[in-house]
């Protein structure tokens, strides 16, 4: 129809728009106006459910949108703790997931847990899209990295279970940061983690340690199934962990790597390898 802009197939990846058609302009050739190959890839990135006055919104922190957007050169995109309503149809969009820290904790019904205290901050909202989604991502290849919360989840959608009060278990230290202090000495360094020979971290690190952060009350019991050992506080608390049986990135940490992400350069190595997975597996989807 005369006045209207008509798409024309072209080879895969590939569009043509023609300008608006007369009887003067129709034998002209079509003007290629959009062909633009994606270079970034495309970072999933769950979000809390939170009350902020009287309604609920999505929320994900900005430090682990930037942490995306920096260090693994991506393009970060948030995903609304919808459940798993048109989970599917969200992940063939995406080239990865990072899974964020949060206040809140996994609710223990979810993994056999004793109930919590009643001032427990949970999620029922993204529980119920993170822990379908992660098995999920696994099986399509798709990079996975997970921090704090997100490194529960992952091991509770993997069977394990949780410490609720770390502070209350024999052996194992104080993992908590101090909430009175100012941000930069709650994310200051605060314990060493062995990291395991041979495995993802030390080859990122290329040093059998380092020193971390630590902002935490849970963590890890009982280790899920098909997860292996990345990383331990002196305590012997598990403080990182890979799926063993995944065939692309999926890791998970403890600690808070997305905290001033450039100015730490192992942090920074860990986005840039996340970064670099998204892109490779955008590379094989072609």
């Amino acid at each position: 129809m005369p006045g209207l802009l008509h798409c024309v197939a072209t080879t895969p990846g590939g569009m043509w728009f023609n300008p608006p058609r007369s009887s003067r302009t129709a034998k002209q050739k079509p003007s290629r106006i959009l062909n633009v190959s994606r270079r970034k890839p495309l970072i999933g990135i769950p979000a809390d459910r939170r009350i902020l006055g009287p309604h609920p919104f999505h929320c994900v922190g900005e430090k682990y949108i930037l942490a995306v957007a920096q260090a693994a050169d991506a393009i970060p995109v948030l995903i609304p703790s919808l459940g798993e309503s048109n989970l599917d149809d969200v992940l063939e969009r995406i080239d990865g997931i990072l899974l964020t820290g949060s206040p809140s904790n996994v609710e223990p019904a979810r993994y056999a847990g004793p109930a919590s205290d009643p001032d427990t901050l949970h999620d029922p909202h993204r529980d119920a899209t993170t822990l379908p989604m992660i098995p999920r991502v696994v099986a399509a290849g798709m990079p996975l990295f997970a921090v704090c919360r997100g490194f529960q989840e992952m091991n509770v959608a993997f069977g394990g279970t949780l410490w609720q009060k770390l502070q209350e278990v024999p052996g194992l230290q104080e993992h908590r940061e101090h909430k009175e202090e100012p941000l930069e000495k709650q994310y200051a360094p605060a314990h060493a983690v062995e990291l395991a020979p041979g495995g993802v971290l030390h080859g990122i690190a290329g040093v059998p340690g380092v020193v971390v952060n630590s902002l935490h009350s849970q963590g890890v019991q009982t280790l899920g199934e098909d997860l292996e050992v990345e990383a331990r506080a002196p305590d012997g608390l598990i403080e990182g962990f890979r799926v063993r049986s995944a065939s692309g990135f999926a890791l998970a940490v403890q600690w808070h790597p997305e905290w001033q992400v450039m100015k730490n350069p192992f942090s920074r190595a860990l986005f840039a390898a996340f970064g670099a997975a998204a892109r490779a597996h955008v590379n094989a989807r072609k």
